[in-house]
């Protein structure tokens, strides 16, 4: 996907689902690059699914954004550690988080 205005005024919109995310209303951000990182790291997971992000004349929905977003062009610093990524790492046992297998060797290994 070529994209070439991330710093365009761009609105975008979170929700459940598309007519959800129509219904609440648009949020309006100075640029696109902030709004993608916005939609990404800080806001709920479950209101991607009905994304849309406004260019212009150009829509943008939830595939569109996380391409944008891991795009070598996306011109702002990306979180490192984002909350969605260190879920995923974690793994939950009967009520119990353990960290990953890999972290938990290297625990050890430098115990010894």
């Amino acid at each position: 996907m070529t994209f070439q205005d991330y710093h365009a005024r761009a609105e975008l919109y979170l929700g459940s689902d598309r007519h959800a995310a129509i219904e609440q209303g648009g949020r309006s951000f100075a640029t696109a690059a902030q709004a993608i990182r916005f939609a990404l790291e800080e806001a709920a997971p479950v209101s991607l699914h009905g994304a849309m992000l406004k260019v212009g004349g150009t829509t943008f929905g939830r595939d569109d954004l996380v391409a944008l977003y891991h795009s070598p062009a996306f011109p702002l610093p990306r979180k490192r550690d984002s909350k969605r990524e260190r879920l995923r790492r974690t793994r939950h046992y009967r009520g119990n988080t353990y960290a990953p297998a890999h972290a938990a060797a290297g625990q050890q290994a430098a115990m010894a």
